[in-house]
C-alpha cells in the first residue's frame, strides 16, 4: 500500500544547507523582478521542497504582520528556521546581492533612456506580468485554506477589510491576530481530542 497523500509530501522535504539558502535567494531574487512573492512560493514549495504549502502559508502570515518586506522577512524566517543566525544571514543576503546589483546598472540606463517610448512600453507590459502573477501566488496561497473553514472566514474578512473597505492593516491585523489564533488553537484543541 502507498502512503498517504498527506504523509507523502512532508517526506519529500529537503532541509537546506546554509550555501543552499544564498543560492537559492540569490536565484529568487534575480528571477523575481517586480517582486519575489509571486516566485517564492513556487521556489520554496514546488521546486525546492524547504516547506510544504501549509507551512510556507502560516510563515508567510507571520511575515506579512512583520514590518518590513514580507519576501525579506521570509528569507529571514526560512534561514533561522534551518541554521539560525547563520541562515538568517545567508537568506538576506542571497535575497537582496544580486537585486541590489541589477537595480544599480537598470537605474543607471534609465536614467539616460527613460524619455525613449519603447521603454516606457516595456515598463507598462512589465507591470501587467508582475500583476498576472501577483494573482496566481494569491490563489496558490488560498488554495490551502479551502480545507480549514475558519482560517478560510479569517482571510476573507481580512480581505474585506483591507481590500473593499479600505482598513489600515496595522489595526486589521491587530484585530485579526488574535481571532485567527484562538481560532486555530480551538482546532487544535477538537483535532487532539477526536484522536
Amino acid at each position: 500500500m502507498t502512503q498517504s497523500s498527506s504523509t507523502a509530501p512532508a517526506a519529500a522535504l529537503h532541509a537546506p544547507t546554509v550555501r543552499e539558502l544564498f543560492l537559492g535567494f540569490l536565484g529568487l531574487g534575480f528571477t523575481s523582478f517586480g517582486g519575489a512573492l509571486p516566485l517564492a512560493r513556487r521556489a520554496i514549495v514546488e521546486q525546492r521542497r524547504w516547506l510544504c504549502a501549509a507551512e510556507f502559508t502560516d510563515l508567510l502570515g507571520l511575515c506579512q504582520f512583520l514590518p518590513g518586506g514580507n519576501v525579506i522577512n521570509l528569507s529571514v524566517a526560512i534561514g533561522m528556521r534551518f541554521h539560525g543566525w547563520r541562515g538568517a544571514l545567508a537568506g538576506l543576503l542571497g535575497l537582496i546581492a544580486g537585486p541590489s546589483i541589477v537595480v544599480i546598472a537598470l537605474g543607471v540606463v534609465y536614467e539616460r533612456t527613460q524619455n525613449d517610448p519603447r521603454v516606457q512600453h516595456l515598463f507598462v507590459g512589465l507591470a501587467a506580468a508582475a500583476a498576472g502573477l501577483l494573482i496566481a501566488m494569491a490563489v496558490k496561497i488560498v488554495l490551502p485554506l479551502r480545507h480549514d473553514p475558519a482560517a478560510a472566514f479569517v482571510a476573507l474578512i481580512g480581505f474585506i477589510a483591507i481590500a473593499m473597505l479600505r482598513t489600515p492593516l496595522l489595526p486589521t491585523m491587530l484585530v485579526l491576530t488574535p481571532i485567527g489564533i484562538a481560532l486555530a488553537i480551538r482546532a487544535a484543541r477538537r483535532a487532539g481530542g477526536t484522536q
